[in-house]
Parts: C-alpha cells; structure tokens; sequence
C-alpha cells in the first residue's frame, strides 16, 4: 500500500525527498500509524484490474483455503473478497493502527502485528498476497523474503504481490502528508528472481508504466509454484 504509482486521490503530489535518517520501517509504520482513518477511508474497493489478479490468485482453490495476507493494512478491499470467499485469512502488518480497525472489521480473520522482516511465515499456506508492500522494505531484502514465501506454500500454491515499475534509488514521498520509504528492483529482476524460486508467472503487466516525473510506476505479478516444486526439492535455499 504506498505511493509508487498509488492513484492521485489518496497522495499530495511532490517531488521525491532526499532519505532521512530514520529506519525505512520505523518512517512507514509511524506514518501509517497516523493515516490510518485517512487510508480507511480511502483504500476500501477495488481499482484497476485487482479483482482480476486475485480471482487468478484464487483459480482452483477448494474453500477454507489458508491465505497470507502480508501487509494486510485495514483488510479492505482484498482481505475482506478472501474472506467473503470463504477463505482462511491471516494478515500481518507492522502498523498497529491499521490492525485495529481490521479487527474490529473482520473479527473471523487473523491479525499479527509484526515487521515482514520478522515475520515467521508459516508452512502449508495456498496463496500468499504482497500487494504495494514489498516496495516499502529496502531492496536488500527483497529476495530473501520471496524464497520464504515460496518455501512456506505448498506445491502449486499462488502468490500475487506490486513491485516498483522502475529500478529508480530508494526515495522518499508523502502521502496524506506524511513522509514514506520507497525501495524496488526491476519489475525483469523481481520475474528472474521468481524464476528462480520455481515460480511460473500468469500475470505480469505495468498497473501504471513509469513516467518522466514523479511517478515511477508500478507492476503486478500474479504466479504459481511450479509442481516440480512439490516438498521444496527444486528451490533454491534461502539467500
């Protein structure tokens, strides 16, 4: 949930800021901390093709499926269509403001608060959900958090997750005027480095390509473990 590529209407336009000095995730979790009702208010229903992308991520998945949600924010709009699907939804995010109005909301799911960093991602998932998170971590760790995601699903399971549509340096922009982090590899790096986990795309396109100005796009990728995958025999260790 973020601003590279994120419609006007939630964000103040400005030009990208220099880094501060403050931790990435100490910066995102305060910020959102402090936007939650703004960001309630404003992320609840679908845009784009998103129902699309998580009707691919459900393709095949019996009911009562267990399903990942990292970064879940508030719960709406895709946690609330997994459990309206008769899903089993645990959503982990760092910000604590955010997780208390999922609850309050959707009581039935399960709601860990947890930088994704630290987060213990548990085995036998069938689909993990990523969506406009991993750009808010620093790109360092942006591999070893995909292979935990592929070792933590079963064979053949899903995940659907944003990435930066460019391979510009980690900036800064506000939001709601607050100030957050931004971080991303090439969207080709991201596709590669799934690849490599075993990993088949079946969706792989630019929400919002990159521009000139502030916008440095924003990219989306629908993919299914490979079933050579099965018992995590075919992926490669964690990096």
């Amino acid at each position: 949930m973020s601003g590279w590529g994120e419609r006007a209407e939630h964000e103040k336009r400005r030009t990208p800021q220099a880094l501060p000095e403050k931790a990435p995730f100490a910066m995102n979790r305060e910020a959102y901390n402090r936007i939650a009702p703004e960001w309630d208010r404003a992320r609840f229903a679908f845009y784009g093709r998103e129902r699309e992308y998580i009707d691919a991520l459900l393709e095949g998945l019996p009911r009562r499926s267990a399903i990942l949600d990292l970064g879940c924010g508030t719960g709406r709009p895709i946690a609330e269509y997994l459990l309206a699907r008769g899903h089993r939804v645990t959503g982990v995010d760092q910000a604590a403001q955010l997780l208390a109005i999922a609850r309050a909301r959707f009581p039935e799911a399960t709601w860990i608060e947890s930088r994704l960093e630290d987060y213990a991602i548990p085995a036998g998932c069938a689909a993990i959900v990523c969506w406009d998170t991993l750009f808010h971590l620093e790109r360092s760790v942006h591999a070893r958090l995909l292979a935990r995601m592929a070792m933590s699903l079963d064979s053949g399971g899903r995940i659907m997750l944003t990435v930066g549509g460019s391979e510009h340096p980690a900036f800064t922009d506000t939001m709601f005027g607050e100030t957050f982090f931004y971080d991303s590899h090439l969207p080709s790096r991201v596709l590669v480095m799934l690849g490599e986990l075993g990993f088949e795309p079946l969706i792989a396109e630019f929400m919002n390509p990159p521009t000139s100005g502030r916008d440095k796009g924003r990219y989306a990728i629908v993919a299914k473990l490979s079933d050579h995958c099965r018992d995590g025999t075919k992926r490669r260790a964690l990096p």
